[in-house]
């Protein structure tokens, strides 16, 4: 059964598309988009219901951000990321859940992850510095989630290294102007962060390596649900792939509506055009395996932590591998059609450049790097053991 907010999400969806073009304009989701995903409850979909969520399958998620994304890349971006802090924050302490909120529960939340910061244990806490970039849909968020390493009192990691995800309120970082000038994916205003010895009380951080077994922090923080007992690596993936598939859906639905009636120009219509029509059923299979296939992995995971089974490295492993090829093999089908949309396809008032930019962009995040899983994943496969930094994001 499709889960209510991938509903309301379809019956918003021509506003969301109205909303696109003022999006990638601003540089950042419009003052609509925004409203619309509040409006669809997609943000909350991963959030406690004991603070205003639905504690959802993760399946729902990635349908929702599909959802999205196929009438908004950007917002679907912004969705795919900023939908899983939600999920984090429900592992963390008690007290900073309160303070999230406490007072509304559709508070956003942003990131990276990218241990980018220094983080100087002090009396109760720490202090933290650092410069952040790529926080997607940070001018909507009232906090945000930082990745930091735990240094010594001058400012260097301490070894071994000890990676952490601090929580800082809107007051205590800066986000800077104009540092998101890109050519896809502009919308998502995926600006840079600077923070300054801001102060991190104990409880507002949580120690990465917990997080990304996924069932140490549940237990800590007392969640039962079984979303809450997935690994780290398996859930952040997952909302950006699901964009990034979102995406390459949109650009298929607005090549198919833009070749419908075209005329190439040998006279011959695309409809009565073997060969084009073969590209589109080619690609459309190619972009409908890379969701079943991304479904399915986050789906045989949820069934392993439903059922009191272990997930295992191999399994993280083979869900991460195959959930970045889902986003190339996608991408991939999506280049085959758009080479196939004529000059017009390339003009700027033509949504189908936009999908087709964006959806490239979606490849650069770290997560779609594919050499290293691709490496660990074979080195499993043959029974070899994969070194530490072979584990990485996994």
């Amino acid at each position: 059964m499709t889960h209510e907010v991938v509903q309301h999400v379809e019956a918003l969806g021509p506003r969301l598309a109205a909303a696109a073009e003022e999006t990638e304009r601003l540089g950042k989701l419009s003052d609509e988009s925004v409203a619309l995903v509040r409006e669809a409850g997609v943000m909350r979909l991963l959030q406690p219901k004991d603070f205003g969520g639905f504690a959802a399958h993760p399946r729902d998620f990635a349908e929702a951000v599909m959802a999205v994304s196929r009438h908004c890349g950007a917002t679907g971006w912004v969705c795919g990321v900023g939908g899983v802090h939600p999920w984090e924050m429900a592992l963390c302490d008690r007290r900073v859940q309160e303070e999230v909120w406490g007072k509304d529960p559709d508070t956003w939340i942003a990131s990276p992850y990218m241990p980018s910061g220094i983080a100087v244990p002090t009396e109760g806490g720490y202090v933290l510095n650092g410069h952040w970039q790529f926080s997607s849909g940070t001018d909507h968020c009232d906090w945000i989630f930082l990745g930091a390493m735990v240094g010594d009192a001058k400012g260097a990691p301490l070894m071994p290294p000890r990676s952490l995800h601090v929580i800082l309120p809107r007051k205590d970082y800066t986000i800077v102007e104009d540092s998101w000038n890109v050519v896809g994916l502009s919308g998502t205003g995926s600006k840079d962060i600077i923070v300054e010895n801001a102060f991190i009380p104990d409880y507002r951080s949580i120690d990465a390596a917990e997080v990304a077994e996924g069932e140490i922090a549940a237990e800590r923080a007392g969640r039962t649900d079984t979303v809450y007992r997935l690994p780290f690596w398996s859930v952040f993936p997952l909302g950006i792939t699901a964009a990034v598939i979102g995406i390459t859906e949109g650009l298929l639905q607005h090549h198919l509506d833009f070749q419908r009636e075209r005329t190439m120009a040998n006279g011959t219509k695309v409809k009565e055009d073997v060969s084009t029509l073969y590209a589109i059923s080619e690609a459309a299979t190619e972009i409908a395996a890379s969701r079943t296939q991304l479904l399915d992995g986050i789906s045989r995971l949820h069934d392993r932590a439903e059922a009191g089974k272990p997930i295992t490295f191999e399994d993280r492993a083979v869900v991460r591998r195959n959930q970045t090829r889902c986003a190339w093999r996608a991408v991939m089908a999506g280049d085959q059609i758009f080479a196939r949309s004529g000059g017009n396809a390339l003009r700027k008032d033509n949504p189908l450049q936009r999908f087709w930019r964006d959806s490239h962009a979606g490849l650069h995040h770290a997560i779609h790097i594919p050499g290293g899983i691709y490496h660990t994943t074979a080195l499993i496969a043959m029974g070899i053991e994969p070194a530490p930094h072979q584990r990485i994001l996994i």
